[in-house]
């Protein structure tokens, strides 16, 4: 007869864990694309040549106080939706005509986890 593995159920059962909480596993992934693609220009709690990101997901774009923004995104009518912030991370010049913002992100896996991260920062 084998003998059992006493240290065998805590493995099994932290893999288990990690499986039924994806959210968390994708985290840090979204943190580090956010560093890489975002952290040039942005922070989360401090104004840089781009506003902060602490509490985007809901705000008014052009609202962070202090910030100053393109004419043209100060004017636009946008809220910062999970939506929203696809369409500009994908394209900010086309969805705001005459904003300062140049970069895009192609890959949609990476909006995505990025996105993850700033609703989670919320």
């Amino acid at each position: 007869m084998r003998r059992f593995a006493p240290w065998l159920p805590a493995i099994v059962l932290t893999l288990a864990l990690a499986a039924a909480a994806p959210g968390r596993a994708q985290s840090p992934d979204g943190a580090r694309l956010y560093q890489q693609r975002c952290g040039g220009c942005h922070s989360l709690d401090a104004d840089r040549v781009g506003p902060r990101h602490r509490g985007l997901i809901g705000r008014r774009a052009g609202a962070v106080r202090g910030f100053r923004y393109s004419p043209a995104l100060a004017r636009s009518d946008i809220v910062w939706t999970r939506t929203a912030l696809e369409r500009w991370l994908r394209g900010p010049r086309a969805m705001v005509r005459g904003t300062t913002m140049g970069f895009s992100l192609s890959d949609p896996a990476e909006r995505r986890a990025i996105i993850d991260y700033l609703a989670s920062e919320d």
